[in-house]
């Protein structure tokens, strides 16, 4: 039985935080990522409530609060809490097509960086050690390619590492520079974590490559051209606009989902689809998915 991607992340964030709490010394207070944690689940919770979902899952909001608190930065509680209950609720308002239009992680970062000035993303938190690099790499490797994503995390690496090779080479720069820029725990943390989500991705392989390069060039641009910091975090809430338009130029399957978030959705869009539904059983939708679960996708697809 294949295990779901998502335990993987909460098991190696989880233990990135732990780790970076206990031993790196990070710039986060254990009442910041209490309070995050906390607010994502109450927030999760809520949301099904209101929308009448049948059933609570905190797996999602337990990796976008894990990851929000190995990136984000505050020097306030309030701010912190602000910006789990955006990252959650955002997720539930912003869809197109029955996707997320924006990784949760991600918009809650760029909303709350935008709108107050007092947050930030502190990018070399991590430090350079190639071993700890290695070693967080190998993990997000295990990640993705349980999420069936891993091609467009390679895809951005390789482009975001061949900019930084050419930008020396044009400006003389001697490779240790590149070297070091590449040993940055915060960029293998957003290609193995961030990028690879495969609900905001676009669904074919080539429409990933292609958002990989682009998402690659607005954070290059971002950050040598506007000598902004963080330009991949900006970049990829920008270019997760244009996924519904990559999606319609290039389709490809939508990521296979689980029994319960086929239920969820249904039961999110209303209740409107459920004379089409009728007699369906969960196990249809199980294993090679049969008549039942490849008409529910289908209708998913259409519907959102």
């Amino acid at each position: 039985m294949k295990i779901d991607p998502r335990h993987y992340q909460i098991l190696i964030l989880g233990a990135l935080l732990v780790y970076g709490l206990g031993w790196l010394e990070l710039e986060i207070s254990t009442v910041n990522a209490a309070a995050i944690l906390v607010t994502v689940l109450l927030t999760q919770f809520a949301a099904g409530r209101v929308l009448k979902l049948p059933g609570f899952d905190p797996r999602s909001p337990l990796i976008s609060g894990l990851s929000l608190c190995l990136l984000l930065r505050t020097d306030t509680v309030l701010l912190a809490v602000a910006a789990a209950f955006i990252t959650i609720a955002g997720k539930f308002v912003l869809r197109w097509n029955g996707k997320h239009l924006f990784n949760p992680t991600n918009f809650g970062l760029v909303a709350i960086i935008l709108m107050t000035g007092r947050a930030w993303v502190s990018p070399g938190q991590w430090g350079s050690g190639a071993f700890f690099v290695f070693l967080l790499a190998c993990f997000g490797v295990l990640v993705v390619n349980r999420a069936e994503r891993s091609d467009v995390t390679w895809a951005f690496l390789g482009f975001s590492i061949a900019m930084l090779l050419g930008r020396a080479l044009w400006l003389g720069d001697p490779m240790a520079i590149p070297l070091h820029q590449m040993q940055s725990g915060a960029l293998v943390l957003f290609g193995f974590f961030m990028i690879s989500d495969p609900k905001t991705t676009p669904d074919s392989r080539t429409g990933r490559i292609l958002f990989a390069f682009m998402v690659a060039l607005g954070g290059f641009l971002i950050q040598y051209g506007l000598y902004r910091p963080n330009g991949i975090i900006y970049s990829l809430a920008f270019f997760h606009l244009l996924v519904p338009a990559i999606d319609r130029l290039l389709p490809g399957p939508r990521y296979r989902w689980k029994q319960a978030e086929i239920r969820n959705e249904i039961a999110y869009q209303g209740g409107k689809h459920e004379t089409r539904l009728k007699g369906f059983h969960p196990a249809s939708a199980g294993g090679g998915f049969g008549p039942h679960g490849i008409r529910i996708l289908r209708l998913l697809r259409r519907q959102g």
